[in-house]
């Protein structure tokens, strides 16, 4: 009967950011500042946490930069209902990974450290199984911990409280289930007092489920009163100001932000104090959603200072560095440029160097090869610093991927070498082949000359991925008839990310003649085009163009869609790319740059395959039915 009684007793009158303050204690392992948890150290903080204590609000959104809080936020949230509103409980990570590891680095530490947490959670030395990794019970309720790549997980039982971190991270399908988010919000239908959290850095627009939640919100945003004008204020990157020497140097040590009313300039503890005199302000009427948007100015954590130097290092990295600055200081999605550019444009930027010849700066070489019906396309690409490309050749093997001879002339190629400017001579490190037509055929070539050269890729839609490109992965294969279980390495690329880089790189405004004369230099990411790559290869280069679509249930997403029927350069460039990246040349440092710088300065006696350097021992192997494009001259 108490049992019962206790039940149907509504939640005290206390909200999380009290409970909080009251109870939480954080922990050395995850937290730069242990001890007593105090909600006026980042006020903004208080507005997020007590919405779901207000039982008007069933979804809270928080989009979001990093450094502001909101994971121990979450933390709290999960606390208060296990000690003052049990309820089943469910907090979705990106993946089953990220969700072990919210659990055994953040959860527990808090339970532990938490006195009034620390007696409902069994011991997890305990053997009755309340208290596993990913599952867990307290009277009352139970809180299960998922990965949003798990669908079993998102559908086992019903949930009053969901808490989903980091959602623009999530799959766009949990297997073959659907959406995450959705499929996780139905375990809640049956709750008339649910609540729903939304919690993620947002990615790119059009396709970051954060900001279409927060766009469906009442779109809070925290106002900050000028500690000498009074006036408040959103706070925005454009207000942060910083000095520059004579000579045009920056000095990040000086910024500050600048008032937008009365043009005052705040010191770093002007700033946090005045944060902590804030207040949340909805812009559009409240229907049961409440939306919060922070960026890190607001952050206790965080000196403008770092930020400068952080800003000033994205800008120079280009635009996907300073995509992320964007994402992860800024909290504001990232806007794709993916209009088509000109192919006209593009011949006016071509130059002049001989037909397979690798220009100077050009330190290793890779190929993307793209299977038709009746041929197979490569174009190789010449790689330098800072992901600078040259195309150096297009081949068109005859034949499909039916014919023998066709996938002899591919394998003669992996052996054939170009020569570079210095007289070295360089092989092909990495060719990445399209899988997508004729599969079996390529893994059993690729098998066949060993995966050590060659890479088996599948492309798949989507900005939404930890990195663009995964794996390898084992996957069956069919060899003469024979199914081989495990029998090929297969890579997984994030096309559309690849085709907006090749875009952006392309936009890129180039040194005149005259300035590099003067010693200017291209800036990374630079695609050199050679005079012999005619127009319809242009064309194919930019066939594609970034649209944004709405699906049946309305949302938006971005997709690529074709503006003619050949894009075959694109695809090549694309897998020639995801070449480079799975060679490591996105991840390499300046040893490994200047060994290839040395490699090149060899000369023609010896042959550099990208990474190491091989003495020639025989000629190139014969070509076989191998030609030219018909339309390269």
């Amino acid at each position: 009967m108490r049992r019962a009684l206790k039940a149907l007793t509504p939640p005290p009158e206390i909200t999380i950011s009290d409970w909080a303050d009251a109870n939480r204690r954080l922990s050395s392992e995850a937290s730069a500042e242990p001890g007593r948890w105090r909600t006026s150290r980042a006020e903004y903080q208080r507005g997020m946490m007590n919405a779901i204590s207000d039982p008007t609000v069933e979804t809270v959104v928080i989009m979001s930069s990093s450094q502001i809080g909101k994971s121990e936020c979450l933390g709290n949230m999960v606390g208060y209902h296990i000690d003052q509103d049990p309820a089943p409980i469910m907090v979705v990570m990106p993946t089953e990974r990220d969700a072990e590891t919210w659990s055994k680095d953040r959860f527990s530490p808090m339970a532990r450290d938490t006195p009034c947490l620390r007696d409902k959670i069994a011991d997890p030395k305990s053997r009755d199984g309340n208290n596993k990794i990913l599952h867990k019970r307290f009277p009352g309720g139970h809180l299960t911990i998922v990965g949003a790549n798990a669908p079993s997980g998102l559908a086992s039982r019903p949930i009053r409280l969901l808490l989903c971190d980091e959602v623009d991270r999530y799959p766009f399908s949990a297997g073959a289930e659907g959406d995450p988010v959705n499929l996780a919000k139905k375990r809640t239908v049956t709750f008339w007092n649910r609540k729903i959290v939304l919690v993620s850095t947002p990615t790119n627009k059009g396709a970051s489920r954060i900001e279409t939640a927060y766009e469906e919100s009442d779109q809070r945003q925290y106002w900050v009163p000028c500690p000498d004008c009074g006036e408040a204020q959103v706070l925005v990157w454009g207000q942060v100001k910083w000095e520059k020497t004579e000579q045009g140097e920056h000095r990040p040590e000086t910024a500050r932000y600048e008032c937008i009313h009365c043009a005052a300039k705040w010191s770093d503890e002007e700033r946090w104090a005045a944060v902590g005199k804030g207040e949340w302000r909805a812009r559009r009427p409240f229907a049961g959603i409440a939306g919060f948007h922070l960026n890190e100015i607001y952050s206790p954590w965080v000196r403008l200072e770092a930020m400068v130097k952080a800003f000033l290092s994205a800008r120079a990295g280009g635009d996907e560095a300073m995509k992320t600055f964007v994402n992860t200081s800024l909290g504001e999605t990232w806007v794709e440029t993916g209009d088509a550019p000109d192919w006209q444009r593009l011949a006016g930027l071509k130059e002049d160097w001989p037909a397979g010849t690798v220009p100077e700066r050009g330190l290793f070489l890779t190929a993307g090869a793209d299977v038709q019906k009746d041929r197979i396309e490569v174009d190789v690409w010449a790689w330098g610093r800072g992901l600078e490309s040259w195309l150096v050749d297009h081949v068109v093997i005859e034949g499909g991927p039916g014919d023998p001879e066709c996938w002899r002339g591919l394998t003669d190629l992996l052996g054939r070498t170009w020569r570079h400017e210095s007289g070295a001579h360089l092989t092909i490190a990495r060719l990445a082949i399209d899988t997508g037509f004729e599969t079996s055929a390529v893994y059993g070539w690729a098998r066949a000359v060993g995966f050590a050269q060659v890479a088996p890729v599948k492309g798949v839609e989507g900005f939404n991925r930890a990195a663009p490109v995964t794996g390898p992965t084992y996957v069956d294969a069919t060899i003469a008839g024979k199914r081989l279980r495990r029998g090929a390495r297969l890579w997984t690329v994030a096309v559309s990310t690849f085709k907006a880089e090749t875009y952006r790189f392309l936009r890129q405004e180039r040194p005149t003649a005259e300035e590099i004369a003067a010693g200017a230099t291209y800036p990374p990411g630079t695609i050199h085009l050679p005079g012999w790559a005619d127009s319809e290869w242009l064309k194919q280069l930019v066939a594609e163009q970034l649209v944004t679509v709405k699906n049946k249930r309305g949302f938006a997403k971005l997709e690529w869609q074709k503006l003619r029927e050949r894009n075959e350069a694109l695809d090549c460039r694309v897998y020639a790319r995801a070449a480079a990246w799975i060679a490591g040349a996105d991840r390499w440092g300046e040893a490994q740059w200047a060994e290839l710088e040395r490699q090149v300065a060899v000369g023609a006696a010896e042959t550099v395959t990208g990474a190491v350097t091989q003495r020639t021992a025989r000629p190139a192997p014969r070509r076989r039915r191998t030609v030219r494009s018909n339309y390269m001259g």
